[in-house]
């Protein structure tokens, strides 16, 4: 074909063309191109080429790498059928299309929660989750344990010996709270008490994983509880004193074996500075960085001194934080002990506001539903 036409066509149609070539023929296209050589990351392709090759006995799966490069996701209402994804090794944009993966009846839904390649779905008026595997298009419906199921506090749940995954959530209904944990690999779901002290104003917030415990702060007064997945007890296993004038905290893992917090400190639910923490054994909480003067006054300012829709994750050795009615995301690179704003998705419109959410999304072609 022409050099004129191929330079014409779109990225959506390339993509599917390259596909069909052996990926032996494809890894010897990559020298020649950057592009070419940035697709054997792109989740778009990878599920093409997947659905292309699964005619095959045996495909190429021994070659695809089962790991793909991290993104950060972005969701949004205003996003009914695709997800703008931020290459944070390339720094550039794509577009992940749901259309093609998700069922049509779950088109459009709401993304609750993202881990180890999957994603968890809901839809209003809906009975069940949905978690899928968006590279390798696969998904699985999971009945809801009680109905009617109001729920908060949804979590996904990488198992420790890396076969399937638990998904936590608590119900939340007039007479009593209780905790649900699902199991994949059993398909059933389990049911305990529930911690009523992390309910409160305070829905919006996913546990994080540490050592065998599923960890959340309190609201005001500050504290952590632990939900241990193994006996489904609730117990305060870090029980060292939080710093104080504390007006915001979150908890995120760093996914190397290190806990951070991150927080705000000030009077009155006002942040005058926003510092990060690291967990010690015997140490406690010791202080890692404090964000910088004119970065912080942005920050408070975009949430309005509104702390509840903050919202933290480590993703690529960043620690990310964001806020419910804010586009950007701040993020801590903690290689180079230093704060980053990033920019605007530009596909983001000029009046949208509220409900952004961010995830960090690390496409795993044989991650099982």
């Amino acid at each position: 074909m022409e050099p004129e036409i191929w330079s014409q066509l779109p990225e959506e149609l390339l993509e599917r063309v390259l596909a069909f070539l052996p990926l032996k023929n494809f890894f010897n296209l990559r020298c020649t191109c950057k592009r070419f050589n940035s697709l054997l990351f792109s989740p778009s392709f990878i599920s093409i080429h997947s659905s292309v090759s699964s005619s095959s006995p045996l495909g190429d799966r021994a070659i695809v790498p089962p790991h793909l490069s991290p993104f950060l996701l972005l969701s949004h209402p205003q996003f009914d059928y695709q997800f703008p994804l931020y290459d944070s090794i390339l720094g550039r944009w794509r577009n992940l299309s749901l259309s093609l993966t998700l069922p049509s009846s779950y088109v459009p839904a709401h993304l609750l929660s993202i881990s180890n390649g999957l994603l968890c779905f809901s839809r209003p008026n809906s009975s069940s989750f949905l978690v899928c595997n968006l590279v390798s298009r696969s998904s699985r419906f999971i009945e809801f344990p009680a109905y009617p199921f109001s729920f908060e506090f949804l979590s996904l749940i990488p198992s420790s010996n890396g076969n399937g995954y638990k998904m936590f959530v608590l119900s939340v209904g007039s007479s009593s709270n209780t905790a649900f944990v699902y199991d994949s690999r059993a398909n059933s779901w389990s049911q305990f008490e529930s911690s009523r002290q992390i309910l409160n104003n305070n829905s919006h917030q996913e546990g994080v994983l540490f050592d065998g415990h599923l960890y959340f702060t309190t609201p005001e007064p500050f504290s952590i509880v632990g939900f241990e997945l193994e006996t489904g007890k609730w117990a305060r296993p870090i029980d060292a004193e939080l710093p104080g004038e504390l007006t915001f905290v979150r908890l995120v893992n760093s996914g190397e074996g290190k806990l951070y917090m991150v927080g705000g400190i000030g009077e009155h639910a006002i942040s005058r500075s926003v510092k990060l923490w690291e967990w010690g054994e015997g140490n406690g909480w010791v202080e890692v960085q404090r964000l910088p003067e004119m970065m912080c006054r942005k920050f408070t300012s975009v949430c309005y001194h509104n702390y509840e829709h903050v919202y933290c994750f480590c993703h690529d050795g960043m620690v990310c934080v964001f806020c419910y009615t804010w586009p950007e995301i701040l993020y801590y690179k903690v290689s180079t002990r230093s704060w980053h704003w990033l920019p605007k998705c530009p596909s983001l419109g000029e009046k949208w506001i509220c409900g952004f959410r961010w995830f960090s999304f690390v496409p795993d072609l044989y991650t099982s539903v």
